[in-house]
Formats: structure tokens, C-alpha cells, sequence
């Protein structure tokens, strides 16, 4: 491993450079994604897509190797350097991102965002495991949260930039645009961002991944909280690719407009939500560790039927606030719930516990969420017409009162389960 013979961890103001830095990578992971949401119908009207075949680009293209490869690439970033794991999939996912702004067919289309998901797999779990190397325990959740304003600020900007270059240009300059953006951002972060020194077990001799797995298999908080947490992106990505087109459907919105009102929502609701799970779960935790798990729960439970409410309204200025509060709702989870993953392993086996939690998170959130209601958009025709995919939108929220439920169960066994740690 390249580390540095000194810990860069107890330099004055580095961490908190290494945690922006990281922010701006996770911000163009969300971006990269949420762009191919806002740009869904010039895209469906130029390649003659069905909601079906968009569902699929949207969700499964981009998740079946974005998951399966999360785990192996988080092993690899615990033998070797976090940072350049990092670096390196950044530049992958920008090129592809790239890509898809020339693609001439569905299965093209198809390909590019799987090359996507490829790059995408070796950046979120090892930068889950440089946040837990750099800020101690007590602080860690509020770093987590901070970094998962990526997320919102990614969707955000994914959704306004996209919307405004597809306006002046068209809908392929805007991948481009932000493929080339990523690429010359990757040599800037792999030059900033050092690795912690690791015990000498992580160094040269890592535990091997069924060592990883062997731990998580007996902790039912780990499982609860990964099949909540999936419940609840099942509903998070299918929103995220398909709203734009329900507001376009309810209120009458062009491309610019749609990006405007769902950029609003998701860069005020998500940044509040997800630092207000950081700063609770720090706080609260210290008494309780069970903590972890309750905040998400709350916030899935009230999620549901607002989103239910704002979707049903016809009147945009009632569905705004109506919408915001679950748009920070739905996510608050990240914080809590990345810590403790984080406290379910010993430090050197962070980045793999990490990945597989998201491998779990993505193949059921990302791999079916989009599909499904892209699906329900095409079934529900007969029944609700032009209404179809915001009734389909509306019965899947139901996941979301499934992850609350699973994460009540979850509370017990994340207290009994934590593994406390200095470092």
C-alpha cells in the first residue's frame, strides 16, 4: 500500500480537505446518475424507448455489476490504496458517462450505463472506510452525513445542469459535458487524498471476504438494516428516474421547469435530511446505540404518505412543501446507517463490510426500484391512462413502511452488535 510513513490524518485541516474532496467525487456519482432522470423523455422520444426498456437503462443496466463489483473493488481498496481505488473508478464512470451521450440504440444506451455502474462499484465503500480512518467515532456519523450531501447536491445539479444543457443543446452534450468534468477531476483527487497507515493485517494480508462475510452473517442488525435500507432505494431510485416525468404529467412542466422545482426539492429537502441524521444519530447514539436504527425508522414511516399526498395533488404550490419534507426524509437514513456498518467490523475490514451492504442495498434499491415502477408505468395504462406512472410511483411507496418496520426490528441487534473502536 502507498501510505505515507506518517498518519496525514494528524495534520491540522486535512481531514476535513480529504472529506470535501470526497464530497465533490460522491456529488458527480449522484450526478452522473440523476442525469439520465431529468433527460428521460427527450431520450425515450430520440432512441423510441417504452417506460419498460428506460426502467431497465435506469436500474438494472447500471446496478447488476455496480453491485456485484462493490465488494471485490472494496476488498482490493483494503490491500492496497483507498484513494487510488477511488480515483481510478471515478475516471471509468466519467468515461462511460461520456459515452452514453453518443449511444444510437437501446442496448448501446444499455451497455454504457452497465460500463457505469462498473466504474461507480469502487468508489462509495472505500470512501466509506478513508471517512472512518480520518474522524474518530464520536464525530464519524457527521462526517458520513456530510459526505452523503453528495447525494442530494448530486441529484440536484445532475437534474438543473442537465435539464438547462439538454435546453441549449440537446440531450447528448449534457453526458458529454459531465463525462469530461469527471475525468479531469479523477489525477486532482488521487494527488490530494492520502491513506491512512493500517495495521500491518490490512497492509499485505487483508482478511479474505468470506472472513467479512462470516462476521456480518451473524449480526440481524446487519441484514435488518440492509433490507431497509433496500426497501427504501427501491423507492429513492425509482423516484429519482421517474418524477421528473410525473411533475411534467401533473402540472404541465417543460424540461427547464421540471428541473427547476425538482432540483429545489432535492437540494433543500436532501441536504437537511441527511446532515440532520449525521448530527442526531452522533447525539443521540452516544446514550443508545439502537439510535442508529430508530432515526431511519421514524423517518421512513413518515415518509410514505407524504410523498403519497404530494404526488395526488393537482396545485404545485401545495405538492412543494408537501414534497420537501419527504425528499430529506427518505434519506436521513445514510448517516446512521453507514456508521453502523462501519461498527459491525474491526477497522481493516471496513471497505468490504461497506460493499457488501451496498451490494445488497443497490441489487434490490437501484436494480429493481427504476424497473419497477417504469413497469407499473406501462401495466396501469389500462386502469389510469395518462395517470399510470404516478399511480405506480404512489404504490410503491409502500417500501418505504417496510424498511420502517424492519429497521424497529433492526434496533436491538445493532445495539447488541456494535463493535466498539478508537480509530
Amino acid at each position: 500500500m502507498n501510505a505515507p510513513a506518517s498518519n496525514p490524518a494528524s495534520r491540522a485541516g486535512y481531514p476535513g480537505l480529504v472529506l470535501a474532496m470526497l464530497l465533490l467525487v460522491y456529488t458527480f456519482n449522484f450526478l452522473d446518475r440523476q442525469i439520465l432522470g431529468i433527460l428521460a423523455k427527450p431520450i425515450m422520444e430520440d432512441l423510441q424507448l417504452t417506460r419498460t426498456e428506460f426502467g431497465a437503462i435506469g436500474g438494472l443496466a447500471f446496478a447488476v455489476l455496480y453491485s456485484v463489483l462493490g465488494v471485490p473493488l472494496a476488498y482490493l481498496a483494503d490491500r492496497t490504496s483507498r484513494s487510488g481505488v477511488i480515483a481510478g473508478a471515478l475516471a471509468v464512470w466519467s468515461l462511460f458517462t461520456g459515452l452514453c451521450g453518443v449511444a444510437t440504440g437501446y442496448w448501446q444506451l444499455f451497455l454504457f450505463r452497465l460500463g457505469v455502474g462498473v466504474g461507480e462499484a469502487g468508489g462509495v465503500a472505500p470512501s466509506y472506510a478513508v471517512i472512518a480512518d480520518y474522524f474518530p467515532p464520536e464525530k464519524r456519523a457527521r462526517a458520513l452525513a456530510i459526505y452523503s450531501l453528495g447525494i442530494p447536491i448530486g441529484l440536484a445539479l445532475g437534474t438543473l445542469l442537465g435539464a438547462y444543457i439538454a435546453a441549449l443543446v440537446n440531450w447528448r452534450a449534457a453526458f458529454i459535458t459531465m463525462g469530461v468534468i469527471g475525468i479531469l477531476i479523477a489525477p486532482i483527487f488521487r494527488w490530494v487524498v492520502r491513506d491512512v497507515p493500517r495495521p500491518v493485517v490490512a497492509k499485505g494480508d487483508a482478511a479474505p471476504v468470506s472472513a467479512v462475510f462470516g462476521i456480518l452473517a451473524r449480526k440481524p442488525g446487519f441484514w435488518l438494516l440492509a433490507f431497509g435500507a433496500s426497501c427504501s432505494s427501491l423507492c429513492g431510485y425509482g423516484l429519482a428516474l421517474w418524477t421528473p416525468l410525473v411533475l411534467m404529467g401533473n402540472f404541465g412542466f417543460d424540461l427547464v421547469t421540471t428541473g427547476q422545482f425538482m432540483a429545489s426539492l432535492l437540494l433543500i429537502g436532501g441536504t437537511a435530511g441527511v446532515f440532520a441524521g449525521g448530527w442526531f444519530a452522533d447525539r443521540l447514539g452516544k446514550g443508545d446505540r439502537a439510535w442508529y436504527a430508530w432515526l431511519p425508522a421514524i423517518a421512513w414511516l413518515i415518509t410514505a404518505p407524504l410523498f403519497a399526498v404530494g404526488f395526488l395533488t393537482s396545485n404545485p404550490w401545495i405538492a412543494w412543501p408537501l414534497l420537501v419534507i419527504p425528499n430529506g426524509l427518505n434519506i436521513l437514513w445514510l448517516g446512521p446507517v453507514t456508521t453502523a456498518v462501519q461498527h459491525m467490523v474491526p477497522q481493516h475490514m471496513r471497505a468490504t463490510a461497506s460493499g457488501s451492504f451496498l451490494m445488497i442495498n443497490n441489487l434490490i434499491g437501484m436494480g429493481l426500484g427504476p424497473l419497477l415502477m417504469g413497469f407499473l408505468g406501462e401495466a396501469l395504462k389500462a386502469s389510469y391512462g395518462a395517470e399510470a406512472l404516478r399511480y405506480g410511483a404512489v404504490f410503491c411507496l409502500g417500501f418505504y413502511v417496510l424498511a420502517g418496520i424492519l429497521a424497529l426490528f433492526a434496533a436491538k441487534h445493532v445495539r447488541s452488535g456494535w463493535v466498539e473502536q478508537t480509530a
